[in-house]
């Protein structure tokens, strides 16, 4: 992509109003994705780490089912599940009006459903590495689970929870498949930029290239920056 990439009219090309678009999209989306992923990933964490809950391989089984899963087949089964004649996107709709599919909500949740095992995978390793006895310790001097979890099991697997979501955020930041057969590719409200990467790809070879020299400068830039910050500590 270096050698080909059209230098001459690179500033003209990045300063498209539909690159822009697509690019603040997906910065958006992804970010919103990984605190979904984070708000839901880490409890489930804990529970397929600490919990001795019948079913537990089933359940883990299930979180990793989207890292080998095409991810067109997930777009299927979130419209499937979230569409207005889904199973729960038809109450939605019915109940509050929502609709989820062909949305930038949409989008946040089809990159969310791709991106949230590679948080949970590294969060679980990181409590099932964790010194339990510390959180026992809390226990015994009166803190309650939430307590101990807070003040003493999340300052542990800080910076596993830290590389997960760095994970999670770039794998969101690249998703595709899901995105388009959930979300479409509506610019300015869907297209985020593998999207556009694609859409130019059938127009425009140079567009392509540039969209994507983009989204790697973007997705090294900052992967290399967070890991600098928490990774390196």
């Amino acid at each position: 992509m270096l050698i080909r990439a059209p230098w001459s009219t690179l500033p003209q090309r990045l300063t498209e109003p539909g690159v822009l678009a697509a690019l603040r999209l997906s910065l958006l989306t992804a970010s919103l994705a990984t605190l979904l992923c984070l708000a839901l990933g880490v409890p489930l964490a804990w529970v397929l780490a600490r919990s001795g809950l019948p079913g537990l391989r089933f359940v883990r089984a299930l979180v990793t089912v989207p890292l080998v899963l095409p991810p067109v087949v997930g777009g299927v089964a979130l419209l499937l599940v979230f569409g207005r004649r889904g199973l729960v996107g038809s109450w939605l709709d019915a109940t509050f009006g929502v609709s989820l599919p062909f949305t930038t909500a949409g989008v946040v949740l089809a990159e969310a459903f791709v991106a949230m095992p590679f948080l949970i995978i590294s969060v679980e390793g990181a409590l099932r590495a964790a010194d339990a006895r510390y959180e026992e310790a809390a226990a015994t001097l009166g803190a309650n689970r939430w307590t101990a979890f807070r003040r003493v099991t999340l300052p542990l697997i800080a910076p596993g929870v830290a590389a997960g979501a760095v994970l999670c955020w770039a794998r969101a930041l690249g998703e595709f498949g899901a995105t388009i057969t959930f979300a479409g590719n509506f610019p300015g409200r869907t297209q985020t930029m593998p999207l556009a990467v694609y859409l130019a790809l059938e127009q425009d070879l140079d567009s392509a290239i540039v969209l994507s020299l983009v989204l790697l400068v973007v997705s090294v830039g900052i992967l290399a920056a967070l890991r600098d910050r928490w990774l390196t500590a």
